[in-house]
């Protein structure tokens, strides 16, 4: 039996007096993959770096960590040691690859320089061609093309293949992967897992793979530890320790990680129902139902209850065909988007080029009623965060039209919007990154009720104060919190903040872009009740978009599909996740983790779909 790739023994990791991790013990096989699960502040990424002696300064580890052919505790070595043996012995792959990548270095050259580092005797030459050949095992299309890039010219998921190249380089006996997939899209995480799977295992290599992402462990991994405040709670089989946990804290995370209900059903009389509804299930003698449709939801002109056509399953660029708008007992759109279009004009990048245009969004049509929780799903670069920009007032269409509460809010002035400024508020992804860090909480609550003195909603500088407190407690948070600044909170304390920021001028429409999309699991779901009830006690008509479809399925009653700019299917929420009609919307739906789904047998290499057209797409 051959002798693990990987012991850690007694590991920790100090700074001041306090233990961040303690007494943390496991090894990892030869071509074993490893899950190291927890939410943020459980010690996982310190554990890594500790592995990897890049703990920042100030913090100590104790403990032993040794790799299999290094008869030296990698705890006690020098930094010239271990700079041998990083990139050689062991890699690791960050969470965000463009900080990882030299944004002024072509893809191929930092490829080649870890080849050249690591092996002295290698001409130039030859580590360029090598390095070429990496980027084609990592799937890149065309890898001499890419190699000729610089990190800004490739997708998310090409910049993390690349990342994943230069790991693999030196054919590690250890690969560290710390959240490698978190900022992607479903499609794109199934291939990057896929394409770490079958590299580890052509190679023989030990993984160590850190996520807060439950389906993604289980998928990936044969084994799994789970970290909580610094220790480990749990180590053994997914399979055991994923159906039979035995710490509560597993069981809390896996109750975050795959709720047992989709959106909640919410008691609206008639007058506030959303439309499209779910159509009456019992057939008539014609074969159509009550509601006039046929048992495919559709009226016998083919025609959706929400006046779409059905699209056509064989092609992916086939989209949605609005028909004339059907008539319904719901209330009055909020939204409506008309034909709605947007182009960008490419600026020519030499004198022998020519000017190009990008369509972001082409012949965009649907309604949002009054009260409806609407989704909107799509890969990075579908057009989802340009739909965002139109919707706020942010840009302007090429073609088409947007009304908020039946105004125009495309071609009309700025000093003409103060109605959709009070109406639609915006919550973003990165809630460190729309907070001011130099203003208090408080502040930043106040805000939209200080910029808006001039509108309905005048008050005195007491008002605003009650009325951010009341917010703060709205959303869960502290009295006291209005006195503190935005770095005191953890990120979902953060999200939180933005909430309420949001719902100070009485908005009648909440736009959330991908609000929990950095969040862990049990958080991510807390915020997500947080929504749902915010937009019950508010009366809120929500927005959520989103490229995760499992968020999605618990928040919205009502889903719209974005493909290259098209609406390729819309409708109700559980229609479309379990009898999706577009293949687009099928690929997406089977690319998403799942914890029992990987239970069950469901690989990797299952969650790509139809692999060769996947990797085709940006």
């Amino acid at each position: 039996m051959s002798n693990p790739t990987l012991t850690v023994a007694g590991l920790g990791v100090r700074a001041g007096g306090g233990p961040l991790v303690d007494d943390v013990s496991f090894t990892i096989d030869p071509g074993e993959r490893v899950g190291l699960v927890g939410e943020s502040g459980s010690g996982k990424s310190l554990t890594a770096l500790a592995v990897m002696g890049l703990l920042p300064e100030g913090l100590v580890a104790q403990g032993s960590v040794r790799l299999a052919e290094e008869s030296t505790d990698l705890l006690g070595a020098d930094e010239r040691a271990l700079s041998k043996l990083r990139g050689q012995a062991m890699s690791m792959v960050f969470q965000e690859p463009m900080s990882a990548l030299n944004p002024v270095m072509r893809v191929g050259d930092q490829v080649a320089e870890v080849l050249r580092i690591h092996q002295p005797g290698l001409h130039r030459a030859a580590s360029r061609s090598r390095a070429v050949d990496l980027l084609a095992k990592v799937r890149l299309p065309d890898p001499a093309r890419a190699a000729r890039a610089y990190p800004h010219q490739l997708s998310g998921g090409q910049r993390q293949r690349v990342v994943i190249a230069i790991a693999l380089a030196n054919d590690p006996d250890l690969l560290i992967c710390d959240e490698p997939t978190s900022a992607l899209d479903v499609t794109v995480q199934a291939q990057v897992l896929d394409l770490i799977v079958a590299a580890t295992s052509r190679s023989n290599t030990g993984l160590l793979f850190i996520t807060h992402d439950l389906a993604v462990v289980a998928t990936v991994c044969s084994r799994v530890l789970v970290m909580h405040d610094g220790v480990l709670v749990e180590n053994g089989p997914v399979s055991d320790v994923f159906r039979q946990p035995r710490h509560p804290y597993t069981r809390a995370l896996l109750d975050a990680a795959e709720p047992s209900s989709p959106a909640p059903t919410r008691h609206l009389n008639p007058t506030q129902r959303p439309s499209p509804t779910q159509p009456d299930p019992t057939p008539r003698p014609d074969g159509t139902r009550p509601d006039g449709t046929r048992p495919d939801g559709t009226r016998p002109d083919g025609t959706r209850p929400d006046g779409t056509r059905r699209p056509d399953p064989d092609g992916l660029d086939s989209a949605v065909e609005p028909a004339e708008p059907a008539p319904h007992p719901g209330p009055a759109p909020v939204i409506e988007l008309r034909d709605l279009s947007r182009v960008y004009r490419r600026p020519r990048t030499s004198l022998r080029s020519a000017p190009s245009s990008v369509p972001a969004l082409r012949d965009v049509s649907f309604d949002i009623a009054s009260g409806q929780r609407f989704g909107i799903v799509g890969e990075s670069g579908s057009g989802k965060s340009t739909l965002v920009r139109l919707l706020a007032g942010l840009d302007q269409p090429t073609a088409g039209s947007v009304r908020f509460a039946g105004r125009r809010v495309d071609g009309v002035p700025e000093r003409r919007l103060r109605f959709l400024r009070e109406d639609l508020q915006l919550v973003f992804q990165d809630p460190s990154g729309s907070l001011d860090p130099r203003m208090r909480v408080g502040d930043i609550v106040a805000e939209p009720l200080v910029a808006m003195r001039d509108s309905r909603l005048r008050r005195t500088q007491r008002s605003h104060r009650t009325r951010v407190d009341e917010l703060l407690a709205a959303v869960g948070l502290p009295a006291d919190a209005a006195e503190r600044y935005p770095h005191q909170f953890s990120g979902g304390q953060r999200q939180r903040i933005s909430l309420a920021r949001a719902l100070a001028p009485a908005p009648k429409v909440l736009v959330a872009d991908e609000p929990v999309s950095a969040l862990d699991a049990s958080v991510r779901a807390q915020i997500l009740d947080l929504l749902a009830s915010l937009a019950d006690t508010f009366e809120l008509t929500l927005v959520f978009v989103s490229h995760d479809l499992s968020v999605v399925r618990q928040v919205c009653d009502t889903v719209a599909v974005l493909h290259e700019g098209r609406v390729v299917e819309l409708g109700p929420t559980e229609r479309i996740f379990t009898a999706p009609e577009h293949p687009y919307t099928q690929r997406l739906i089977a690319a998403v983790p799942s914890v029992s789904r990987a239970l069950s047998g469901t690989t990797v290499h299952d969650l790509t779909g139809d692999k060769a057209r996947l990797e085709a797409s940006p």
